[in-house]
């Protein structure tokens, strides 16, 4: 997505005595139908089209065709000012675009969805989008886009970034051994990026198989991509095509880019073997040229239509994806259609105009930051700048908000408290609701140590993050399994275990239900479970807690959790304790952000609870035939009070999302929840 240049990239200090690049207008307009491509799937189609990865393709092959002009030249090159050159035409379009993105972001989105922003606005600013969105597992392929990031698009981005950091080492680590061993400059540097071509390719496709949607946004699973953009600036200069093999291989590459999308279902596939269909037909285009006379495919792309929307194709790149986020959510969550989608994108074409016009050209113009390292580093920290004081204002105040309604929670802010009978309290109304809906997203609970060595814990459930409270030789050894909804309850589980002085530590994965192996579920999930059980029939704890139901979101249709009866029959005949805890209603919208949006006394955000939940405890049964180890618990009257299923309980957010619980919530029920445990166990 970065700018065509019609010169090197060179300094001033360096440029006397290199040569002007050839502007290539079929490169140009290559980049424009690629955008064009991510652009119309994005907004009408909510695919991906295949277009971002020819842009990955081009950065490389431009950016290796300087560094590969300089060394035929013997042109010094100053690797802090080749940073400080690249970063400074790249960041003012970008930094305008996050800043603006912030303010409509806060001005139009939910406040639940703040905190998210606000840290992929810093992401996006440091080229580390790609690695936010790889921790979070998002699906890139998800069609509602009002629940995506505005940020979002700045992987690509945030990985052309990183690479433009570390191949300028490569291409002069290279010089330099070339220089003193007299070895052939372009020779060196194909070979080497043949083999990072390879080795990335494969584990890309290794990487994709296992986790797809963190290889879409795994660096090493994309540089493959790069090493081929290098490695065609390599050896397009010694490879001249005859006519006709020119202008088939050019209109071949442009239809298949064309069509790449159409014809793959991308979802799960890229960017493994998949990805070399839009890479390579990038690379017929480019290496076909201009030799392809009078009927290549150069002669279409060099049109001006092509020419002016390669012009803009960065700046519309940036704003597409924020207009789109944003236009979703004022339409209530629906996808724009052929005239909306229009809309959509006339608006970022106006956008990337102005962005254009006004602010990326005149910076790239001004030679001021060019004559000096000191200079340049100036123009750089005024682009990082103009993105760090609003967006560090904002969090600065949020954070000041959140302490104020912190200190006063203990009146205004009770939560569960106020259903207990009896609770005397008189809380503001007019208080803020805890957490603050910028602080809903981070509001998991936790444990607090790392688990101890003792546990004998495998490789793969240490590197899960297991964690722990007490410590060994406690009167009681708890072991919290399963996935989020099991973790959700920690926030109530951990006072009840500090003033117990147990010993609690938590085995949890996201999305894997603990169970028997299944054929229902992802290798990684059996294999999580199974190490889980290895380590409780080696360790075994004196309880296990679990969720032994599974909701339905806006649904009745609740049901155990696979295989539970076989999980409770061997832990009990083991003569270990099973604390079952009744799932949580869920619903098929968000919960908080109904609150957020329509306040928590609006019908909408509430719900009965046999709506969403069965008539009968499905745990009930399971119970009666294990009657000595198997204790059901269910705090259903705490979260539908009265058989009614709310948002918002005595001043607190119930829900985080449209089915977890949040941490300040489960907290407030750990009194109640600690006696129903006592009751239903016996325990001292």
């Amino acid at each position: 997505m970065t700018p065509t240049s019609r010169a090197t990239a060179a300094s001033p200090t360096e440029a006397s005595s290199l040569p002007q690049r050839k502007f290539r207008p079929e490169i140009q307009g290559l980049r424009a139908v690629a955008l064009g491509l991510v652009v119309a799937y994005h907004v009408w189609l909510g695919r991906v089209s295949g277009g971002v990865d020819v842009f990955l393709l081009i950065s490389a092959f431009l950016m290796t065709g300087q560094f590969v002009d300089r060394y035929r030249t013997g042109a010094r090159v100053s690797l802090p000012r080749h940073w400080l050159h690249t970063f400074r035409r790249l960041l003012p379009a970008a930094v305008v675009t996050i800043v603006g993105t912030v303010i409509a972001s806060l001005a139009i989105l939910p406040g639940t969805r703040w905190a998210t922003i606000l840290e992929q606005a810093w992401a996006s600013l440091f080229y580390a989008e790609n690695w936010v969105l790889q921790r979070d597992a998002v699906n890139y392929y998800a069609q509602d886009h009002s629940t995506a990031s505005p940020f979002q698009h700045f992987w690509s981005l945030s990985i052309q970034g990183q690479v433009f950091l570390v191949f300028p080492v490569v291409f002069l680590i290279a010089a330099a051994v070339c220089r003193r061993a007299r070895l052939n400059y372009e020779r060196v540097l194909f070979w080497a990026f043949a083999a990072l071509f390879l080795v990335s390719l494969v584990y890309s496709v290794y990487e994709t198989a296992v986790s797809q949607s963190e290889a879409y946004f795994d660096t090493g699973a994309r540089l493959w991509e790069f090493a081929l953009g290098a490695l065609l600036a390599i050896v397009s200069g010694r490879v001249r095509l005859p006519a006709r093999a020119a202008a088939a291989a050019g209109w071949a590459g442009l239809v298949l880019i064309i069509a790449c999308g159409l014809v793959l279902q991308v979802d799960g596939v890229f960017p493994g073997f998949a990805a070399l269909w839009p890479t390579l037909a990038a690379g017929a285009v480019i290496l076909a040229g201009e030799d392809g006379g009078t009927r290549g495919v150069h002669r279409l792309l060099g049109l001006a239509p092509f020419q002016r929307l390669g012009n803009v194709s960065y700046s519309l790149y940036l704003w597409h994806w924020p207009v789109l986020v944003l236009a979703t959510e004022v339409r209530g969550g629906e996808s724009p259609g052929w005239l909306a989608g229009s809309a959509v994108i006339l608006a970022s074409l106006a956008l990337a105009y102005v962005t254009t016009r006004f602010v990326d050209k005149p910076w790239r113009a001004w030679r001021w930051p060019e004559l000096r390292v000191r200079q340049g580093l100036v123009a750089v920290a005024a682009c990082v700048a103009a993105v760090a004081l609003p967006v560090g204002s904002i969090q600065a105040s949020i954070q000041i908000a959140n302490h104020k309604a912190i200190a006063n929670a203990p009146r205004n802010n009770p939560g569960a408290a106020a259903l207990v009978p009896g609770y005397s309290g008189t809380p503001d109304p007019k208080a803020s609701l805890l957490p603050l809906p910028s602080k809903l997203e981070q509001d998991w609970a936790s444990l607090p140590q790392q688990c101890d060595d003792d546990l004998g814990l495998s490789a793969k459930l240490r590197g899960n993050g297991c964690s722990q409270v007490g410590q060994s030789g406690a009167s009681k050894t708890v072991l919290v399994v399963g996935n989020s909804h099991a973790q959700q309850w920690l926030g109530a589980l951990l006072p009840v275990a500090e003033q117990h002085g147990w010993r609690m530590y938590q085995l949890l994965k996201g999305g894997c239900v603990y169970q028997p192996p299944s054929s229902d579920v992802g290798d990684d999930c059996n294999e999580f479970n199974q190490e889980v059980s290895s380590q409780i029939a080696a360790h075994r704890p004196d309880a296990v807690v679990l969720v032994g139901t599974a909701a339905a979101p806006s649904s009745s249709d609740e049901t155990l959790t696979p295989g539970l009866e076989q999980l409770v029959e061997g832990f009990t005949k083991d003569g270990i304790d099973v604390v079952a805890l009744r799932d949580n209603p869920r619903f098929a919208f968000n919960m908080s952000e109904c609150v957020v949006q329509h306040g928590e006394a609006d019908s909408a955000c509430r719900a009965p609870s046999s709506s969403v939940l069965a008539p009968e405890n499905p745990l009930t049964a399971l119970a009666s035939r294990y009657p000595d180890r198997f204790h059901a618990i269910d705090m259903t009257d705490f979260l539908c009070p009265g058989g009614e299923c709310r948002g918002v309980i005595g001043n607190v957010f119930v829900y985080l999302d449209s089915n977890h619980l949040s941490r300040t919530y489960t907290s407030s029920l750990s009194p109640i929840l600690e006696q129903r445990i006592i009751a239903a166990t016996g325990w001292a």
